[in-house]
């Protein structure tokens, strides 16, 4: 494994906690169910990247996963 991919190994493990963490408070306003099953979507799909050790395609999920949250709870189809 080179420089980078050790680097980006350690950003998705540090993003992907942070996700986790926000996960376990996060709901879907009523009627935005489909929203919540965005944001776990991508974050299983860059779990399935990760196990592979495929850490751009993870990496680009796991950005997805979380941009779908912050959206959410901007706009409240999430709540905390």
């Amino acid at each position: 494994m080179n420089e980078t991919e050790i680097k980006l190994k350690k950003e998705i493990e540090k993003w992907t906690r942070i996700l986790e963490k926000k996960l376990k408070k996060i709901k879907s306003s009523e009627g935005n169910e489909e929203f919540l099953e965005n944001v776990i979507a991508y974050y299983k799909d860059s779990k399935h990247f990760f196990d592979k050790q495929d850490y751009i395609k993870s990496f680009e999920a796991l950005l997805w996963s979380y941009s779908w949250l912050e959206i959410g709870l901007r706009y409240n189809f999430l709540t905390c």
